[in-house]
């Protein structure tokens, strides 16, 4: 899942850029709220991790922009403003969570998989979908108890799809959320992901809508 990080300090921006890769998420960066904006505006992100504190434009505003041009990935808000009023400020914006400066980056990383996990549906902290349950904290698949070994980029396919269980997912916006920006993203080798995951899980786990792209059926 890709994951759009704006801070501007860089030793916070390194650390959680570190953690959200090592989570098994697609993380790209941006410290200017201006250039942030523009990114959330026009590429297509699992939820945004959002310092309100940013030269160019403010978090804030960023927020606001993004919502009013219908953009409805989910936010977590990073910032170290701690008044109740600014917290309040914050989610009326269109925030889905709020973590105040300084945080541990464990609660950092329950915080994302829960808007995550609300932003598709799904209120338990376990998925499941099509005989699979996906543990997202565990960074686990499993059938009947049983965990099934996967690459770290097969995970990443099932994660994605798995969240978006019951929704057919186009080929182009699954190879968005396999691989940061600066890779070349290619069809083929999301044909090639499939297949090899389809061996691991049995054929019949995600189906191919011609011309349309790839579904994991609901629960």
């Amino acid at each position: 899942m890709r994951i759009l990080l704006v801070e501007d300090d860089a030793r916070i921006a390194r650390d959680v850029a570190e953690a959200l890769a090592a989570a098994g998420y697609v993380v790209d960066r941006e410290a200017n709220g201006e250039e942030a904006w523009f990114r959330g505006d026009t590429e297509d992100y699992a939820a945004a991790v959002l310092d309100l504190g940013l030269p160019g434009m403010d978090g804030l505003s960023v927020l606001k922009r993004w919502r009013a041009n219908g953009r409805a990935f989910p936010v977590l808000i990073l910032t170290a403003r701690g008044t109740w009023s600014e917290r309040v400020e914050g989610i009326d914006a269109g925030a889905d969570d709020y973590l105040p400066k300084p945080f541990a980056m464990e609660e950092l990383l329950a915080r994302l998989r829960a808007v995550l996990r609300r932003a598709g549906g799904h209120a338990a902290p376990v998925i499941q979908a099509g005989g699979l349950v996906l543990d997202p904290r565990q960074m686990r698949v499993s059938r009947g108890g049983t965990a099934i070994a996967l690459s770290p980029q097969e995970y990443r396919l099932v994660a994605y799809l798995m969240h978006h269980a019951g929704r057919v997912v186009p080929q182009q916006e699954l190879a968005e959320h396999l691989q940061a920006e600066h890779y070349e993203r290619d069809s083929n080798a999301v044909e090639v992901l499939i297949g090899r995951v389809r061996r691991k899980l049995g054929a019949q786990a995600i189906e191919t809508r011609r011309g349309f792209g790839y579904i994991i059926a609901g629960a």
